[in-house]
């Protein structure tokens, strides 16, 4: 036995492990099975393996990794949507309509102008928002938020001050409200208030399920010279328990290309600009 053979024989070659699947590929699977779950109310593993062209095996665990987020709730031989008006993480809302959200960001961030003040209330589509400041052409601008995560996407930026309105952390939306937010936002002013909508009525306005977070919304919407609404068309024609802005409170409303005409319709017949992404 030559040397050559006795050390293959001490070190054989090993296989390559195989492949994984590209975390990218499973998060557009994830992503998608979320906006049919909007969609629909409810998905099948039949369905959803037909759809992706993957295994039951991979379905479930997509599904079992949704349901352990709050996404979705899981059901035999497939998954339902969580009931209107439940809390979901910001993680996963994140992943919903993420696309028209960072559209919808890309035009409320060209409205921005250098040296304002704008308020970026909490929300997934204004961090997109947040995420387009990081990149504009700006000397010096004022960005009053209550949003944990957002003030972290903000706060290396050389040109942007940053104020925090702090109070009470709710963890699930990464937003500070009560009674200590509130006195702070009365001592301030604004040149734009970009508002974000867990629901909007073409009749009502624009509605939230959180009661503390709304009283604060309403304390920003006081101090702010225009409002601008960043909703993405699921939000539309949607009610919640408690009323944020009255549409004679607000002056825009961006959302993409998906919103429902009449609805759209209606709102610029009370006087709202409307603008599609």
């Amino acid at each position: 036995m030559t040397a050559t053979q006795a050390q293959a024989r001490k070190h054989p070659k090993r296989e390559p492990a195989p492949a994984r699947e590209d975390d990218l590929l499973i998060g557009e699977r994830r992503r998608g099975i979320l906006e049919l779950l909007a969609s629909q109310s409810r998905v099948t593993v039949q369905e959803l393996t037909q759809r992706y062209a993957v295994s039951a095996a991979t379905i479930r665990s997509d599904l079992a990794a949704l349901a352990a987020t709050g996404a979705c709730e899981r059901t035999h031989g497939g998954a339902l949507v969580c009931r209107d008006g439940e809390d979901h993480p910001i993680a996963v809302k994140r992943t919903l309509h993420h696309l028209e959200k960072q559209r919808i960001a890309q035009l409320a961030a060209g409205l921005i102008a250098d040296g304002q003040t704008i308020i970026l209330d909490s929300g997934t589509t204004t961090a997109e928002i947040a995420k387009q400041i990081r990149g504009l052409p700006l000397r010096s601008l004022n960005v009053i938020t209550n949003a944990l995560n957002i003030a972290v996407l903000l706060a290396d930026v050389p040109f942007v001050r940053l104020i925090m309105t702090g109070g009470e952390l709710r963890p699930q939306s990464n937003a500070f409200s009560g009674q200590h937010a509130e006195s702070m936002i009365e001592t301030l002013d604004a040149d734009c208030m970009f508002l974000g909508a867990d629901a909007l009525d073409p009749e009502r306005g624009v509605m939230t399920p959180h009661l503390m977070e709304a009283q604060l919304a309403a304390k920003m919407l006081s101090i702010s010279r225009r409002v601008v609404v960043v909703a993405d068309s699921s939000k539309l024609l949607r009610r919640n328990i408690r009323l944020v802005a009255r549409l004679d409170q607000v002056d825009m409303l961006i959302t993409d290309a998906a919103a429902n005409a009449k609805a759209l319709a209606k709102l610029r017949e009370r006087g709202l600009e409307v603008r599609i992404a």
